[in-house]
């Protein structure tokens, strides 16, 4: 009903209106269009105008395609693989999850500096991850080469998160060991819990998502968790980071 070139024409007036029916598709059905004009603080004309450029010539003929729009998305199935994330999500909506995010918080407000590392596609994730938090103001690297010389970093208080999907990658285990030489903490987000990455880590995260291999071995694992995860990790740091300020 609204398509991509529909909504790239419409002007501010019309934004606004396509966000409140967006938001209240359950509410307009029900509304005369008097009530409509008087939520959002506009002119019956406006609303007319809004329908006309929607290729609706009256406000009952909009009324009538929205509740068509409405059955028609809830009869989609959902695909597999949005099955799979949904289920996914539904899962992080707990108590359990808030306290294993906020002790993974506690371990990063401690450090200095975060470094983020990971191989082939987590390497590209642990890029993303460093310029995430180092935006919402945790200072970080990212690093793809698990062969990157660890200097003693003395006292600085640096902090290892690592990005493994099959958490048994040698090179990244033994990267592991010189940052713990080091006396870093381990923070890592992999793909199995019992894997032996998870198992060095101080604090490990997991996602459990079917392993896909494709192409002679690929790594296909929907990454949309790890990206979830990272950023979840950083906004709770940044508002836990206010709140501190706001008590002094």
């Amino acid at each position: 009903m609204f398509s991509y070139d529909i909504i790239q024409k419409f002007n501010e007036t019309e934004i606004l209106i396509y966000k409140y029916i967006i938001a209240n598709q359950d509410k307009i059905p029900f509304m005369t269009i008097r009530e409509l004009a008087n939520e959002l603080k506009l002119s019956t004309s406006t609303i007319l105008r809004f329908c006309n450029k929607i290729d609706c010539g009256s406000y009952s003929e909009f009324k009538k395609k929205l509740k068509e729009n409405i059955v028609e998305i809830a009869n989609i199935a959902p695909q597999s693989d949005l099955q799979v994330l949904l289920h996914y999500f539904q899962g992080t909506n707990t108590s359990a999850f808030e306290t294993k995010i906020k002790q993974g918080v506690k371990i990063i407000q401690d450090a200095e500096m975060v470094v983020f590392i990971g191989g082939g596609s987590s390497g590209t994730l642990a890029r993303y991850g460093s310029r995430y938090f180092s935006n919402l103001g945790k200072f970080s690297i990212g690093l793809e080469d698990p062969y990157y010389p660890v200097i003693d970093i003395g006292e600085k208080k640096v902090m290892l998160l690592v990005l493994s999907v099959s958490g048994e990658t040698k090179e990244i285990v033994d990267l592991i060991k010189k940052f713990q030489a080091c006396n870093s903490k381990i923070l890592s987000i992999t793909n199995q819990p019992n894997s032996t990455i998870a198992k060095m880590s101080d604090w490990n995260i997991s996602y459990n998502m079917d392993m896909q291999r494709v192409n002679g071995g690929f790594n296909a694992t929907s990454q949309v968790p790890v990206l979830f995860l990272m950023e979840v990790l950083a906004r709770r740091l940044k508002c836990d980071r206010n709140s501190l300020l706001l008590d002094k």
